[in-house]
């Protein structure tokens, strides 16, 4: 392999949760692709990075595309199931996930794998990606992913990008600091966390945690306070007695010198070991609080050191200056609404500072601002969630009750965030879109980065189909291929009243593609057909189990349920749960006091029901 070189139709760079499934979408659409990762394990967040208890687009109506495809995957794969925590509804072991991702590549005779392997050139003509070079070997393709952890094609290729804050003149974002001071510098971006997964040896005493070098365990007294050390560990718990140990309270974010990730690789590598000790010293300082019935979790990764994530959990990257730019607004529910605008009337960077004459720049604009209110290709529903240690950042809220729960607004992220504003023949597909470091904290969730890496390993595999630049592929037809992908159809505009099984699903989608100014600020179609029936349906609750009992209305979207039967239960009081729209709107209408039957999942450590099936209510 070495000195060889590769001609393919996509290149896609990084193996992450958005480069993984970019790679995959684009070879099941029929283009030729080599996916080049660091690690062994493709997945990145959802599974080399330790976090399998991910968050965001956790409704059912949510869980399309690739995402729902794994969660479909994980459910059939994990033993005992996914409600093993209380931070997510989904948590498993990070090695299934790992198995999982192989698979997909691995059926796809037209995708080629090669691990460990980082870019170090990228080639150009003019204004043209042509290739990227790699230690031993150098490929050439006509459309190229970055899909690196933070954004390294970007910086080899001189392509603009943003590292820190924005302020408030920028763009009006209502959370964003009126001015740069010390807090701004310290932490340029979001602190990254190296997961470490912990084990409960039970009766059996757990090898000592040795000290690391720069161990001061007075960083992390007080982590726990207010939650208790069981509901602590049960946080990130997975399968198997195992715990992840991603917690941000005074616990193992690491924000010291920043800066070092993307000045060197010699920096970049002094903040990994400090960042990995951090974590080694906040699991020796959990034993030592504990007890040494918990310990490093054994045989788990595929490193010497098996219980740490094979690199950071990075939460933001580099990020591209693009076509147009998701700003805090964009993210944020619309007046007296449930969902942000799907009209994406964001900033626009082609104008000046970025290689674009003004005069190009007017007609590019001309020629896309009716098409770029139109152009959601994959969305979110997360809470904006930013990770500074030891400070509090106060953001605009954007939660809402549903299900009886809280969830978040959901919002669309616009395909021209993906493309450079002044480079052809290259995407983005991972933390490093054309993003505020603002609005980063809600669009940098495993799901929404899976949909956006689905959505750009498409518009590649067109880009090569059609013999055009993805800045002029038709965001209509991307679109379209989107929703009727044959193996993954993955929503466009967020729709709470609408599960991908319904049959109406596609006619819904398509709708509101071409009449984008009838999209519910209430997030529900105004008409569907609720008696529906599905094989889906039938599987939830014959994996569930059936209790009778009483419905308390506590508050608005907030119930309790004291079981009557069965009497191995009766007498325990549980909050109902649900990810279904149906089940959400009889919970809705439920009287207090009433006696109900349903069928769900008890969760044990959210202390939660999850309901998937509720018989109709006489009232």
């Amino acid at each position: 392999m070495v000195n060889q070189t590769y001609t393919t139709d996509v290149l896609v760079v990084g193996g992450g949760t958005g480069g993984t499934a970019a790679a995959i979408q684009a070879a099941r659409r029929g283009a030729k692709t080599i996916l080049v990762s660091e690690f062994s394990w493709l997945g990145g967040m959802l599974t080399s990075a330790g976090v399998s208890a991910p968050d965001g687009n956790e409704l059912e109506a949510f869980q399309t595309g690739l995402w729902g495809a794994f969660l479909q995957e994980l459910r059939h794969r994990q033993p005992g199931g996914l409600d093993n925590s209380w931070v997510s509804f989904f948590s498993y072991d990070p090695r299934i996930g790992a198995e999982i991702f192989a698979d997909w590549v691995q059926e796809l005779p037209n995708l080629h794998w090669i691990s460990g392997q980082v870019p170090v050139e990228v080639f150009r003509q003019g204004d043209l990606i042509t290739g990227v070079r790699f230690s031993d070997f150098t490929v050439t393709a006509k459309i190229i992913l970055d899909a690196t952890e933070l954004g390294d094609l970007l910086a080899l290729a001189e392509i603009p990008y943003r590292w820190g804050w924005e302020l408030q003149s920028e763009w009006g974002e209502p959370s964003a600091p009126v001015t740069f001071d010390s807090f701004t510098q310290r932490y340029p971006v979001q602190a990254p966390t190296w997961v470490v997964i912990m084990q409960d040896f039970g009766e059996a005493i757990a090898p000592e945690i040795p000290a690391a070098p720069n161990e001061n365990p007075s960083l992390f007294i007080g982590a726990w306070d207010g939650y208790g050390a069981e509901k602590f560990l049960n946080y990130g718990r997975l399968p198997g007695g195992r715990f992840m140990i991603n917690w941000p309270i005074c616990g193992n974010d690491y924000g010291e010198g920043l800066g070092r990730l993307i000045n060197s690789e010699l920096s970049r590598r002094e903040f990994f070991q400090e960042c990995r000790w951090h974590s080694q010293n906040f699991a020796r300082f959990i034993q030592n609080q504990l007890g040494r019935r918990y310990g490093l979790a054994e045989q788990l990764f595929p490193s010497s050191s098996t219980a740490f994530a094979l690199h950071p959990y990075y939460r933001e990257s580099r990020r591209l200056v693009g076509l147009t730019t998701v700003r805090e607004q964009d993210i944020l529910p619309v007046a007296g609404g449930s969902v942000a605008s799907i009209f994406n009337d964001a900033a626009k960077d082609v104008c000046l500072g970025v290689g674009v004459g003004v005069g190009e720049a007017s007609r590019r604009e001309a020629s896309r601002r009716e098409a770029s209110r139109r152009e959601a290709i994959a969305f979110g529903n997360y809470a904006n969630d930013h990770h500074y240690p030891g400070v509090q950042f106060p953001l605009q809220p954007k939660s809402l009750r549903w299900g009886g729960r809280w969830t978040g607004t959901p919002f669309t992220i616009p395909y021209n965030c993906l493309i450079p504003a002044a480079t052809d023949g290259l995407l983005v597909c991972e933390k490093n879109i054309s993003v505020s470091h603002i609005a980063n904290g809600a669009t940098r969730l495993q799901p929404v980065v899976m949909g956006i890496g689905q959505a750009a390993g498409m518009a590649a595999a067109m880009c090569v189909e059609l013999n055009c630049q993805p800045r002029d592929l038709a965001v209509r037809v991307l679109q379209a291929a989107l929703l009727q992908d044959h193996r993954a159809r993955a929503a466009i505009f967020p729709l709470f009243n609408l599960p991908p099984n319904h049959s109406d699903w596609l006619h819904w989608q398509l709708y509101y593609l071409d009449n984008p100014q009838a999209y519910p600020a209430s997030g529900n179609c105004p008409s569907w057909d609720k008696s529906y029936d599905s094989a889906f349906d039938k599987i939830l609750i014959r994996e569930s189990h059936c209790f009778q009992g009483i419905l308390h209305r506590l508050d608005q979207q907030k119930y309790r349920f004291t079981i009557t039967t069965p009497a191995e239960n009766q007498g325990q009081t549980w909050q109902l749960v649900t990810l279904r729209s149906h089940i959400n709107e009889q919970l809705q209408t439920c009287p207090h006091d009433q006696l109900i039957t349903v069928w769900g999942r008890q969760n044990h450590v959210g202390n939660w029901l999850l309901v998937e099936h509720l018989d109709e209510v006489q009232k």
